[in-house]
């Protein structure tokens, strides 16, 4: 019997890898912090998400920044394992799973964040010039119009294109599939932008 991509004692590292991500992916530091320090639960203040972004609807500046680098943290430490046990197949596995993890967490019945700081941090452990070219895009288009949403998807679009400048086919393929989920993630996001009802940060979420 012939079986693809080298047989099951190939593919076996590669599956146990990605659930591996998905997990880490999947632990919601928002949800998690805000509890924690007596912020209530973040999935019932301003747009529900798990997110930064509406943990600092929380007034917690803190408990925001935080939950911004430990989701971004996850996302690096899942790409890091995945290149240091298993090479850049394993860490491109671990990166789709850290950022479908962020976004459907098994733990919170599928309904995640939209995966933009979970993204900086595996563009970063891709190729740091990616994560930084998307990291300057993200600050930029915030601080041009202070609408957290503007900043995700921009610069979530921007990785695949800094890949291609690169030149390696398999991470302008990486980075371009996370960009759609993000996207598609922010999809109320466009909608509001498009009526020009999407609130800025510091703003309640409508």
């Amino acid at each position: 019997m012939i079986y693809p991509l080298g047989g099951w004692a190939f593919l076996w590292p590669l599956l146990i890898g990605f659930v591996a991500a998905y997990l880490l992916g999947s632990i919601p530091f928002g949800l998690i912090l805000t509890k924690l320090f007596g912020a209530g639960d973040i999935r019932k203040i301003g747009s529900g998400n798990i997110g930064a972004t509406n943990v600092l609807r929380t007034g917690r500046k803190g408990l925001a920044a935080s939950t911004l680098v430990l989701d971004m943290a996850k996302g690096f430490l899942a790409v890091f394992l995945g290149w240091y046990f298993g090479g850049p197949d394993l860490a491109t596995l671990a990166a789709y799973g850290a950022v479908i993890g962020h976004c459907f967490p098994i733990w919170l019945k599928f309904r995640g964040g939209k995966g933009v700081a979970t993204f900086l941090g595996i563009a970063t452990a891709l190729a740091w010039p990616i994560g930084a070219i998307s990291a300057l895009v993200w600050l930029g288009s915030i601080a041009a119009t202070r609408i957290s949403s503007i900043g995700g998807i921009l610069s979530a679009v921007s990785a695949p294109i800094t890949a291609a400048f690169i030149g390696d086919r398999q991470l302008v393929e990486a980075t371009a599939l996370i960009a759609i989920l993000i996207v598609i993630r922010h999809w109320q996001n466009i909608c509001r932008l498009l009526r020009r009802k999407e609130p800025k940060i510091g703003q309640n979420s409508r």
